[in-house]
Parts: C-alpha cells; sequence; structure tokens
C-alpha cells in the first residue's frame, strides 16, 4: 500500500476514548524492545511518526494511527521488561485485553517477535491468549538484517515451534532497515481488511 495520509487520531486509555470510526483495525503487539514503532514507520514510510525510545515501555497508551482513511494501526504498549512497577503493568494488561477482546473493529494482531531469537515465556502467553480468543494473528519476525540469510530459514522454524504457530496465521519475515518483509505485511493486512 501507498501510504500518503497518516494520523495519529488519539492516544486511549478508555473504552470510551476509542474513534468512533467503523474502519478495520490492527492492533501490534510485541515485547517492549522488539521494534514495534521502527515497523509502523517502516510500514507508512515515515521516519517519526511513531516514536522510537531507547527505553523500552515508552508507549502507555493504546495509539489510534488512521492510515488513508481504510485502517487504524493500534500500538498497544509493549509488554516484557518494560521498567515500570508492577500495578502499571497490570494496568496496561488491563487496558490491552479490554480492547482486544472486545474491539469489534479488530481484524488481527500483529504480533512482533525477534526473529534473532527463540520467542519469550511472554511472546508465548500472548500468542496462546491470542489464540484463545480466536483472534487472527499476523506473526512477523523482524531484525532479518541482523542475521544471515543462511539462518532465516532455522530461525523461522524454532519461532514457528515455540510458538506452536498455527498455519492459517500469516507469518511474515521482516526487516525495518531493509523494507524486507512490506509488501507482504501489508498483503496480509489487506487480506483481512474486509473479514
Amino acid at each position: 500500500m501507498k501510504v500518503n495520509q497518516v494520523e495519529l487520531v488519539i492516544s486511549a486509555v478508555w473504552v470510551e476514548q476509542y474513534p468512533d470510526e467503523q474502519l478495520p483495525e490492527f492492533a501490534l503487539a510485541g515485547r517492549s524492545n522488539v521494534g514495534k514503532s521502527s515497523f509502523i514507520n517502516k510500514m507508512i514510510q515515515r521516519k517519526s511518526l511513531a516514536r522510537i525510545s531507547q527505553k523500552p515501555g515508552k508507549t502507555q497508551t493504546l495509539n489510534f494511527y488512521r492510515i488513508e482513511n481504510q485502517l487504524f494501526f493500534v500500538d498497544v504498549p509493549g509488554y516484557g521488561f518494560a521498567k515500570v512497577s508492577k500495578k502499571e503493568r497490570e494496568k496496561w494488561g488491563e487496558m490491552i485485553e479490554t480492547y482486544i477482546t472486545s474491539r469489534e473493529q479488530l481484524r488481527a494482531v500483529v504480533q512482533i517477535v525477534d526473529l534473532r531469537h527463540k520467542p519469550t515465556n511472554d511472546d508465548v502467553m500472548m500468542y496462546e491468549f491470542l489464540k484463545y480468543y480466536q483472534i487472527p494473528v499476523i506473526l512477523v519476525a523482524t531484525k532479518a538484517d541482523k542475521i544471515p540469510r543462511s539462518k532465516w530459514q532455522k530461525n523461522a522454524k524454532v519461532v514457528r515451534e515455540t510458538l506452536d504457530f498455527d498455519p492459517t496465521d500469516d507469518f511474515v519475515m521482516f526487516s525495518s532497515e531493509t523494507g524486507m518483509g512490506r509488501d507482504e505485511a501489508w498483503h496480509a493486512i489487506s487480506a483481512k481488511m474486509d473479514q
């Protein structure tokens, strides 16, 4: 998809703040430092619409990005080791769970993992949570440019096996440096827009 028009519509915490539009939505979930912001910026071909931080846990709200007046990307707080209090993490967990389990406009969750490493327990829990609620998943294994091409398939196999990956979900190898996987990710998203 060629993206000309993008805007951050709202950073929401409560259901009442969600946009009142019927556009399809795609939530982006991943560990705090896995590169969600880089993924968003590469997908929409902007340098810095989504803030990239050296400090994990920067996203603390549900950020709704309207793209081409056709869909929303919804950036959710990263899970994992963000340096926030247990209470704060529980609050985020509740906010994410409420959104994912009750939002009718949600078409799929783009779960982002790091192709270089075996998925963490948090990654596995998130994937199992999505499967439990029968939410379609587009799994994006990013940072492919950081490992030799010869290891891609081996690492992808480890990711699939660790998550007990459902073959009906989409799997995309991605690099926000080179743009590899961008077209495949858009293709997977477009295919789910009308579902």
